[in-house]
């Protein structure tokens, strides 16, 4: 059963001005990672649903294979965890619209070719791309494309390959062969780290070959993470932070780390996130 399948139950959280179900889901899943043991009657208690209720996300999570249930709760299963876009989505969600915002107000006028990767930020400005017709849209992330599928002015490129369950990507050789045959203009990139020494990461090997593959057929690269991807270092290396020509991030980054790709030759922009509305300072 997909966790996409699964409902709230009467919608109990929402009604009463809770987390959703997935940014409940998304914390368990951290916390999880951190203290390798979860138990539903606190979890209830934190949350303010019943124990059925938590018992249910439980076995949805476990069926991802995220955890292991136990009598009482569910232990880790000494992975390293990469959330589902699904879980991902809900959190920062303020900070990613500012910054997506930002990103689409880059896009020079006339015809020009763009590239997204996938993950939540870049899905976001997805959203907030202009229904043009000189645009067109290179994408390896289905739930991008089918975003842009809806803009019938806008030409859209998907390129082909094996899909990852958890980032919605097209990944892989035939992935790779056809952005190997593609000019882009500017290409935003979704990282799950972006660090000065460490360059631009993610999580799958696979997904940062094809990521490369984008990366490397863009006249300019533009990096689109929020705060908390900052002076972080995963697993696959899509690239040096001598590569990416800008970074667009929110003002909960942290200021060393900032500081540190800004040394590195990044132009940096920093977008507040206010309660209302949302202004930027741009860090050459």
């Amino acid at each position: 059963m997909s966790l996409v399948e699964v409902t709230d139950p009467a919608g109990e959280e929402r009604s009463r001005g809770r987390a959703s179900r997935s940014e409940r889901m998304a914390e368990m899943v951290r916390e999880l990672g951190e203290t390798g043991r979860l138990r539903v009657g606190e979890l209830a208690r934190r949350f303010g649903v019943s124990e059925a209720t938590l018992r249910r996300d439980l076995t949805a999570l476990e069926e991802q294979r995220l955890l292991t249930r136990t009598y009482g709760g569910a232990l880790a299963q000494g992975v390293a965890y990469e959330l589902p876009v699904r879980y991902r989505e809900g959190r920062s969600r303020d900070a990613k619209r500012a910054i997506a915002r930002q990103a689409a107000r880059r896009l020079p006028a006339g015809p020009h070719v763009i590239a997204l990767t996938g993950g939540t930020t870049t899905g976001e400005l997805a959203k907030e791309l202009p229904d043009r017709a000189d645009l067109t849209v290179v994408t390896n992330a289905l739930n991008t494309a089918m975003e842009i599928v809806l803009r019938p002015r806008v030409k859209l490129v998907v390129v082909g390959g094996v899909s990852r369950p958890r980032s919605y990507e097209l990944v892989g050789p035939w992935a790779e062969q056809v952005l190997a045959s593609i000019n882009i203009g500017t290409a935003f990139i979704g990282v799950d780290g972006i660090d000065a020494a460490g360059g631009i990461t993610t999580h799958d090997e696979n997904e940062a070959r094809t990521n490369r593959a984008m990366l490397g057929r863009a006249q300019r690269v533009v990096v689109i993470a929020d705060g908390s991807k900052l002076g972080q270092r995963t697993l696959a290396r899509i690239g040096d932070i001598t590569e990416v020509d800008e970074l667009i991030t929110d003002s909960s980054a942290d200021a060393g780390s900032v500081a540190a790709i800004r040394a590195g030759g990044v132009r940096v922009t920093v977008v507040d996130v206010p309660a209302h509305g949302e202004n930027s300072r741009s860090i050459a």
